[in-house]
């Protein structure tokens, strides 16, 4: 007996609006009864997905919201690649692997034998976490060799680190030891940072490009306030920098600054892709000095789908199509090309910052001279705080965030600007006069209540 076949009102020839998902609910906890077309289901995933932001007005994030059509091309002809399954996809792990000996040649590796130490990663957090779990395994060798105690070890960075290193600390049973901020400094000072160390610090963070203001942290002062530690008590502390936003921009823009691995005591240093990479979201990197700098303990070698392959990221199915992207900016931007947007973000940064202090109620807490983001704050008691001008411009589309420092200086409110490639020196000009339009609103408004808290913008 025939199957009797269920009646479907919806069809192709129904107007799209006239279908029965859109004169009913969506279906939003429970997996619907019935299938649906192609182009219905697009049609109200993309309608919903209109009330987000424009990904290009967030001056918020750090990660990259443009690409060439080009390298949109090779992400979706790679889109299906599992880059674990290198026996399957062999050019995609050779991709990989040239991506990691560019990186290690750019921050000047010593020589290595045939290829870095260093792998691809999901974001540059999972590249902190690994250089942190090197660092504990290498301190764990060390104090066993003097019959010390392995059950306490610590790990010393400013107050203004990003939330992963705060994870890595909770999930491998790591003490945080934070240089807090004084007055008018918001990121690592050296000699506090020495002197939270001991013999059971695993190692010392130090950030290129803060997230709270993109400031550099003085890594190479760090390096000999560590050199006098070892002197005077013996202690060997690695350096790992966490390069997350100004990994991939100092080689370009400050040549000549000393934070790599041309200072000995800089053992690993990781970088996302996907902010100054250049590349969308999905991809960072994380390199390590020498071979011997990445403990052989966390290197697990697999037979995996025919294939023998070693692996040391935490992550094990992973996109291969970020990893390709990466590779499209190296080979068509090179050095050059890289220097170019690089200066010309950094000078739309300066541009911006310049103009914004001169508007009378701002005053500079950055200007954007390391990576291109600057933060200001607030000169005085104003009928509007920096939480009403963010609300103000995100009715014009821009996201601006408005938050507080970091600890110990909490009672700072600033907004921070971050300059990525695709933003335009016009868009910025169109940016100053929205603010500009904020700023004769809010004088307009004397009776105005201001607003105490943001949005839940976090770092």
């Amino acid at each position: 007996m025939a199957r009797k076949k269920t009646k479907n009102p919806e069809t192709t020839r129904t107007p799209i609006f006239a279908r029965g998902p859109f004169i009913g609910s969506v279906a939003k906890q429970a997996m619907p009864e019935n299938e649906m077309l192609p182009r219905s289901a697009y049609e109200l995933i993309h309608d919903e997905l209109m009330l987000d932001g424009h990904s290009r007005f967030n001056l918020a994030t750090f990660v990259s919201t443009w690409m060439e059509p080009e390298a949109k091309q090779l992400i979706m002809e790679t889109l299906d690649k599992n880059m674990i399954d290198k026996d399957e996809y062999p050019q995609t792990a050779e991709i990989e692997r040239r991506c990691v000996d560019m990186l290690a040649n750019l921050w000047h590796a010593p020589c290595f034998k045939e290829h870095a130490t260093g792998c691809s990663t999901i974001g540059s957090s999972e590249g902190c976490m690994l250089g942190g779990m090197a660092m504990k395994w290498k301190w764990r060798v060390r104090a066993k060799a003097k019959g010390l105690s392995t059950t306490k070890p610590n790990m010393v960075m400013g107050s203004n680190v990003q939330v992963c290193w705060e994870k890595f600390c909770l999930y491998w049973d790591v003490e945080p030891r934070y240089v807090p901020c004084e007055k008018n400094r918001f990121i690592l000072d050296p000699e506090a940072a020495a002197q939270l160390c001991d013999e059971n610090t695993i190692g010392v963070v130090a950030i290129m490009g803060s997230t709270f203001d993109g400031r550099y942290e003085p890594v190479e002062k760090l390096s000999r306030c560590l050199d006098r530690l070892q002197k005077t008590k013996g202690w060997n502390i690695p350096i790992h920098v966490d390069g997350a936003s100004g990994g991939l921009v100092a080689p370009f823009l400050q040549p000549h600054l000393k934070w790599d691995f041309k200072l000995s005591r800089v053992k690993s240093i990781n970088v996302s892709g996907h902010k100054y990479g250049f590349v969308y979201p999905g991809v960072g990197w994380v390199v390590w000095r020498e071979e011997e700098d990445l403990p052989k303990d966390l290197i697990f070698n697999v037979d995996y789908l025919g294939g023998q392959m070693a692996t040391f990221a935490l992550s094990f199915s992973r996109p291969g199509a970020q990893i390709c992207a990466q590779y499209y900016n190296f080979l068509r931007l090179g050095q050059e090309g890289y220097r170019k947007i690089l200066q010309s973000l950094r000078n739309t940064a300066l541009y911006l910052s310049k103009e914004i202090s001169k508007m009378g109620p701002f005053k500079l807490v950055s200007d954007g001279s390391d990576i291109p983001v600057f933060a200001w704050t607030l000169t005085k008691k104003m009928n509007f705080s920096l939480y009403d001008l963010s609300d103000k411009l995100r009715e014009h589309g821009w996201l601006v965030p408005a938050y507080r420092m970091p600890a110990n200086r909490e009672d700072l409110i600033v907004q921070r600007i971050v300059i990525r490639n695709g933003f335009s020196f016009d868009m910025a000009e169109l940016l100053l006069n929205d603010i500009r339009s904020a700023l004769k609103y809010f004088a307009s408004q004397p009776g105005l209540k201001q607003k105490q808290t943001g949005s839940h913008f976090k770092h």
